[in-house]
């Protein structure tokens, strides 16, 4: 049996393939073929754009897909939600689709729109929007360059998927309002999702890739510590839990180890280093699982 698996092309394309490197997983991918290879024999791997993923899923083409929960809601299909990728590193950051409109336009409010023309990607979420508003606005699908379309005056105000906002400006637009948030998501195809296998096999890989997400934002560290100097030196450590602590051969010596943010690590090892740890080593995490 294999675990047919959709795997998102173009933007979020290569920020995956490092996510499932990271968690143990090894795939190729021709620059001529929707089909890569995967080091695991139990899963059959297909490349397509990141808005088809939820329908093929839905419809049972693919047992699981990668997409972001933004696709899933335009799509309308009904699919199994069941793990979101969340983190920084690995640019599977949380992303927002928003109401822009020219700097220089009269529009203050979401309801000035009343029937003027948007243009967007994400038709069908942004038609809901203005239907629980009460709105009458003209959409019209955009198949790109739409941040240019509403500065030529082609549209009134679009909507567009925005990280920083840093484009939009650089655009001279402004945002009026967020349409919806979005985060990366693994869904799954409901028959698949409740045979025994498949669930097991699309659990598994879920937490794989969310123990290697994890360890994105953490590091390991090693230290020794004379038994005298380890209240002090604990102190210091904000640990997941508690740190871990070992004796040592040497009499009156203790080793220990712990993870921890790796944003704070530059501003704690000096301080360690002040209350009498020694070997301190920091190293970099492939997974942690919770």
């Amino acid at each position: 049996m294999k675990l047919k698996l959709g795997l998102p092309k173009g933007s979020l394309q290569e920020a995956t393939l490092r996510m499932f490197k990271k968690a143990g997983f090894n795939i190729s991918v021709s620059s001529r073929s929707y089909i890569p290879s995967i080091d695991d024999d139990e899963i059959s791997p297909f490349l397509l754009r990141a808005q088809e993923m939820a329908r093929y899923v839905a419809d049972g083409a693919l047992d699981c897909g990668i997409t972001g929960v933004d696709w899933t809601l335009e799509s309308g299909k009904d699919v199994v939600k069941v793990q979101e990728l969340i983190y920084g590193k690995q640019g599977l950051r949380p992303v927002r689709w928003v109401l822009a409109v020219p700097n220089d336009s009269k529009i203050k409010a979401p309801g000035d729109l009343k029937g003027k023309r948007i243009a967007t990607e994400l038709v069908n979420v942004t038609k809901n929007y203005f239907k629980k508003k009460k709105i009458d606005v003209e959409m019209e699908f955009s198949w790109g360059a739409t941040e240019a379309k509403v500065g030529a005056g082609l549209v009134d105000a679009i909507v567009e998927l925005t990280e920083t906002g840093a484009s939009l400006k650089a655009n001279n637009l402004r945002i009026i309002d967020t349409i919806c948030e979005s985060t990366t998501v693994i869904v799954a195809n409901k028959s698949s999702w409740k045979d025994r296998w498949k669930r097991e096999k699309i659990e598994s890989v879920a937490m794989l890739l969310k123990g290697a997400l994890a360890a994105e934002e953490k590091v390991g560290l090693k230290m020794n510590v004379k038994k005298e100097n380890l209240k002090k030196v604990i102190s210091i450590l904000p640990a997941m839990k508690k740190p871990t602590i070992s004796g040592l051969s040497q009499e009156g010596w203790c080793a220990i180890e712990t993870i921890v943010d790796e944003k704070i690590v530059r501003n704690i090892i000096p301080r360690l280093k002040q209350q009498g740890a020694q070997g301190i080593i920091e190293y970099p995490l492939n997974k942690v699982i919770y």
